[in-house]
């Protein structure tokens, strides 16, 4: 491909985007840079720690289940503060608690701040969603979401390098830098990025509804959109879960599911923009359904892997998937929210996920120790399988994206119309308290009389 196309690709890629969405961009890139944490706890608790194997995997769900208490919580916190204001909450809360569990000896203590880290961390994800929604415009949404999964996954790679040489030198150091870039970003939120929330106010014009979490429980098409969620969000979970523990059943060292798991960032890295400029135009429900089947079929096709090269070929194919769908499905989650409520349905979206990461463990540990690897892989086709039927379901009853992307315009405009209204409301109240001139050639300035 020439150099001149690249760069005419490249420059497409990031034009058009405000100048907010990419402060919030770089926050996300340099807290996903700092992520030490998440790669080496388990060797820090059994090598350093010296607990068992079990312990470390308690830590871990406790981990999780920090995530899913904080998710609808944060949800609600996005609408009813806004989104500056949770980012600054989970950011400063998440520092902190990183920070303390550094210090943490006792195992009962360990365990309940890994809980609250959990909690912290995952509470910006409903507030930096919503926020990307409201910053981009429809049209350029999938492509905003897009380049932010893209900074995830760089970040990613960059931090799981960094963390085994951190934690040669000193795991407290892994723990007090991420803290440090953790604070970094919610500096960065407090200087650079202005509140985003939609503002409804009651001045005449068309009453907003209010949004509440049984709004969100009542929406069935939304709620089909979050199962299907929960179901490819457990397949795609075990490339780290159910994945290593197969490799290591069969024989296979940490070091070859390394370089069989790594092809998967490396492809994210490489693929996400490009593919993301051939998706973006498309049906984002057809996009769906063809995500969910090469997720279940390509960790089916583990069942047939015999070699590190065929495990690094199955990991080609999942990945495709993990880059087609996640943001098409944020973009589709976004499509299907109401302006006002757009916190808490991603705080539910969110707890899709964070479900998951409870759920996979558990069941690829009871597949495999039960019937064996090639049954946790045939059922992961069956779900991928399941989750496609699913989809296409749902397109019948999906509005278009046209027709939704009109409805946010018009929900938006509400906001602008009651915003206007109360510029002029006040306007004219100001006039009303103005003393009229005594001479018209000699008119006296304007004294508020409020």
């Amino acid at each position: 491909m020439p150099l001149a196309t690249v760069r005419r690709a490249a420059r497409e890629t990031v034009s058009g985007l405000p100048r907010e969405f990419w402060w919030l961009w770089t926050s996300t890139l340099v807290n996903r840079l700092g992520a030490f944490v998440a790669t080496f706890m388990a060797l820090y608790l059994t090598l350093d720690r010296g607990y068992s194997a079990a312990y470390a995997g308690l830590v871990a769900s406790l981990h999780g289940l920090g995530g899913v208490v904080s998710s609808l919580g944060a949800g609600v916190m996005t609408d009813r503060l806004g989104r500056r204001p949770t980012l600054l909450v989970a950011q400063a809360s998440t520092a902190a608690a990183v920070a303390l569990l550094g210090f943490m000896h006792h195992p009962v203590a360990i365990a309940a701040v890994a809980f609250l880290v959990g909690m912290a961390s995952n509470a910006s994800r409903p507030a930096v969603q919503a926020m990307m929604a409201d910053i981009v415009r429809p049209e350029d949404r999938v492509r905003a979401f897009s380049l932010n999964y893209w900074a995830i996954n760089l970040g990613f790679a960059v931090s799981s390098m960094a963390a085994g040489f951190i934690a040669e030198y000193s795991y407290l150091a892994g723990f007090l830098i991420e803290a440090g870039m953790t604070a970094v970003c919610a500096v960065v939120v407090f200087l650079k990025l202005p509140e985003s929330r939609p503002v409804a106010l009651d001045t005449g014009a068309e009453k907003v509804p209010d949004v509440g979490l049984g709004t969100v429980l009542r929406d069935r098409r939304f709620m089909g959109v979050v199962t299907l969620s929960f179901l490819v969000a457990l397949v795609f979970q075990q490339g780290s879960v159910g994945l290593p523990v197969a490799m290591g059943s069969a024989g296979f060292t940490p070091a070859d599911y390394g370089m069989a798991i790594a092809v998967n960032g490396v492809l994210i890295v490489v693929l996400q923009i490009p593919v993301t400029r051939f998706i973006q135009h498309r049906d984002p429900k057809r996009l769906l359904v063809v995500s969910s089947l090469l997720a279940g079929y390509g960790f089916g096709l583990t069942a047939f892997a015999g070699s590190v090269g065929v495990f690094a070929l199955t990991v080609c194919v999942w990945t495709l998937a993990e880059i087609v769908n996640a943001p098409t499905q944020t973009g589709l989650v976004v499509q299907l929210s109401p302006v006002h409520g757009r916190g808490r349905y991603q705080g539910m979206y969110t707890l899709s996920w964070a479900v998951a990461s409870l759920v996979a463990p558990l069941m690829s540990g009871l597949v495999i120790d039960h019937y064996g690897a090639e049954w946790l892989w045939g059922l992961c086709a069956l779900v991928g399988t399941v989750a496609g039927l699913g989809y296409a379901l749902l397109m019948r009853s999906l509005p278009d994206e046209e027709a939704v992307s009109a409805e946010t315009v018009s929900a938006e405009a509400v906001s602008a119309k009651a915003l206007a209204a109360e510029a002029v409301s006040t306007e004219a109240l100001s006039a009303e308290n103005v003393p009229a001139p005594q001479a018209p050639l000699a008119p006296r300035p304007e004294v508020s009389a409020g």
